[in-house]
């Protein structure tokens, strides 16, 4: 059962790990380019990129609540 928990806190990790890299890459071409229409597109990923972080922590801290990321 314990290598059960630990391989769905190891998921939850990954999720969180990798919402937070497509993040920093839609801050980073939002940065690059400065066209309007362009810009307004990665507001929009930035966004959902930032409620996909939200939610993969929070169920990280549904599996474990003492691990803090």
């Amino acid at each position: 059962m314990a290598e059960i928990f630990d391989f769905e806190l190891a998921r939850a990790r990954l999720r969180v790990k990798r919402a937070e890299r497509s993040l920093n890459r839609a801050n980073e071409l939002l940065d690059d380019n400065p066209g309007v229409c362009i810009s307004l597109a990665l507001c929009g990923r930035i966004r959902s990129e930032q409620r996909r972080v939200d939610e993969a922590r929070e169920r990280m801290t549904k599996l474990s609540p003492v691990a803090h990321y």
